[in-house]
């Protein structure tokens, strides 16, 4: 890049470390939604007021999600000379404390893990973390990189979420941000950028996986006075939250993404389509772009080039439709979000009849680590057909639940034990679905499985944007798909018959199995519609929508067939097909399941076995999940 170029980029660096690796104690307190809902705000307000209160040298600041989202809210402290330390579950209670143990120059106990020197430079961040000073017992703090949570994860796109302010732009940049753009702004042709793509193996993480760089490639081969790029952040997966995590914690990797393929493309002009229900993260992007403009890295003549480029937020209404593109091209245009058929394709006839490409949030923000690192550095990572890391929500029966990152090809078995711990409730795994409503369930069998697109679709699932929803023995897999059925239907636009009728009628098949009314002709009756849904629809919505039927049928059948063969539950989750009662020989009398039950249907003496009443029983299954004696049955 030019020597102006590299002293204005180097300007902002040095005020960002400044923030970063301050010479001072710094308190992060993570206030991405997980944060937040956790009472995030109201720990960085005890911080501030605590460090006012004795007159203390501190700074108090903010950051994203560090992924760990079931130690929320967390609070990271950097010492000069000590190094980072992460603390979990921290209330506003203990924070007096912390304070007062920092005060007197100690580390406060408690660390969940701390980052030293050595991890750094693992990950890329910026070289400043010492740990000379340590004591023993702040260094038996474990490192992060031996967590269990990170151990077996290759954070790329998420190197900076948890880790710098997300407002700040400075700190972003003092990370190596905006350097790729000004590399390809000074040093690179768009046809360069496109071919770098295409080397570095990278495939849509939007759910598709259709090459990125042959999208760009075709989209610039195309003649065309206007020209767009497109950010697809219309996450609507059940238990998904990936795109909005990266929006809250790093918004301006995207931005710089988008920047990147716009010039790639010929594009001037660019759209961020958020639903309406992230205000954190259409937040945080509205103050990323306002300092990239006037950064001028962003907007006429960016970095002095002859490069310019705007960029604009839509705030969708949250229709799950709308993440197929040409529905959500639709509404950007400010029609009701429908489907198109295609070809054409976006790339030929996108927003207002011109060429567009449209990538997810996660795609875009890896753009840039490309570009920096090399097509051959990411094609390195993961598999030779399947290059790089996935981001994935690791959500349900779960005791880790939060975001990961792993090379793709990582085995299912890893993410579900290793990272996630197992079950949340010490009950054995029965499956896992990956990629929401749309997806498929796969046994725990099949956990070797590795997390790639062809081996997923062989499976009968897909990877979709990247939900991970994990289920115990205590799940039932009609109940399941007769959920995400509903879900569908909800979300379904209803252009196609296929679609609107085929989801309902499929809903209303997996409800007289739940209800026990169904036949042995029903259930092939549903295989049938699913594969017909499956085949004829419109768009991905309806395409997809039977996965987790069609992979129910295939891993599950034996539970489907008890539902309507033996009228029978197996996992005790449909009310109609299971009675409560209490076995005599193992209750002890302690009246735990009396207290608990809404309906007052169990009754008898004190310290006796009680009685259920069949009649009253709601069957809400209060009284066997806190029964400690086990004796609780269903028949």
């Amino acid at each position: 890049m030019s020597d102006a170029t590299t002293r204005y980029l180097a300007a902002w660096k040095e005020k960002g470390i400044t923030t970063l690796f301050p010479n001072t104690i710094k308190i992060m307190v993570g206030t991405a939604s997980c944060g937040l809902a956790s009472g995030a705000a109201s720990i960085a307000q005890a911080f501030k007021a605590n460090i006012a209160q004795n007159n203390f040298d501190a700074m108090v600041t903010t950051t994203g999600c560090a992924g760990m989202c079931f130690q929320e809210p967390l609070v990271d402290i950097t010492i000069p000379r000590k190094g980072r330390f992460v603390y979990g579950r921290v209330t506003p209670e203990v924070v007096p404390q912390m304070i007062a143990a920092l005060q007197h120059g100690n580390v406060p106990d408690g660390a969940l893990l701390r980052y030293t020197r050595h991890e750094c430079l693992i990950n890329g961040f910026v070289k400043r973390y010492l740990t000379i000073g340590a004591t023993k017992k702040e260094r038996d703090v474990p490192i992060a990189h031996a967590f269990p949570f990170y151990r077996r994860q290759l954070r790329i796109v998420t190197r900076n979420c948890g880790f710098i302010d997300p407002e700040n732009i400075a700190e972003y940049i003092a990370q190596g941000g905006y350097s790729a753009l000004a590399t390809v702004l000074d040093k690179k042709s768009p046809q360069q950028i496109i071919r770098m793509v295409e080397q570095s193996g990278l495939r849509g993480r939007g759910g598709a996986g259709f090459p990125t760089g042959l999208k760009w490639r075709l989209c610039r081969e195309r003649t065309s006075k206007h020209k767009y790029i497109v950010c697809n952040a219309d996450e609507g997966d059940p238990g998904a939250y990936m795109d909005r995590t990266i929006l809250e914690s790093d918004p301006h990797a995207v931005i710089e993404g988008m920047l990147i393929a716009a010039y790639a493309i010929g594009a001037t002009e660019g759209y961020i389509y958020i639903r309406d229900e992230y205000p954190r993260a259409i937040a945080c992007v509205e103050k990323a772009l306002q300092q990239a403009r006037e950064a001028h890295l962003l907007g006429k003549h960016i970095l002095g080039s002859s490069f310019s480029c705007t960029l604009t937020i839509v705030r969708g209404a949250g229709a799950f439709v709308c993440g197929e593109e040409t529905a959500l091209l639709k509404s950007i245009e400010g029609d009701c979000g429908e489907p198109n058929q295609r070809p054409p394709y976006p790339i030929e006839v996108g927003l207002w009849g011109n060429p567009t490409v449209i990538n997810n949030v996660e795609t875009l923000a890896t753009i840039p680590i490309i570009i920096s690192k090399g097509p051959r550095w990411f094609s390195s990572i993961g598999t030779k057909t399947n290059t790089g890391t996935k981001v994935f929500s690791l959500v349900g029966k779960v005791q880790n639940i939060g975001l990961v990152e792993v090379p793709m090809g990582t085995p299912l078995r890893d993410i579900v034990y290793a990272i996630g711990g197992g079950t949340s409730n010490g009950r054995s795994c029965k499956a896992v679905q990956t990629g929401g409503p749309s997806g498929g369930c796969i046994p725990e069998r099949l956990f070797n499985l590795p997390v790639e697109y062809d081996a997923l679709a062989h499976c009968g699932s897909i990877m979709g944007s990247g939900g991970l929803i994990v289920m115990d023995d205590k799940t039932c897999m009609v109940d399941v798909a007769c959920y995400f059925m509903s879900f569908l239907e909800h979300e379904s636009c209803g252009k196609c018959v296929p679609c609107r009728i085929g989801i309902r009628r499929m809903r209303e098949v997996l409800e007289s199995i739940c209800a026990g009314t169904a036949t042995v002709e029903d259930l092939e009756k549903l295989e049938t519609l699913a594969h017909l849904v499956a085949q004829a629809s419109l768009c991905g919505l309806g395409r997809t929508a039977p996965n987790s039927v069609l992979s129910g049928l295939r891993y599950f059948r034996d539970e489907y067939m008890a539902h309507v063969h033996d009228k029978t539950c197996p996992a005790g989750v449909c009310k109609n097909l299971i009675t409560y009662r209490i076995a005599e020989s193992a209750c002890t009398g302690c009246g735990v399941c009396k207290k608990i039950c809404p309906s007052g249907a169990i009754t008898g003496p004190r310290k006796k076995p009680p009685q259920i009443d069949i009649a009253t029983c709601i069957k809400c299954g209060a009284c066997l999940d806190v029964c400690p004696a086990g004796a609780i049955i269903t028949i």
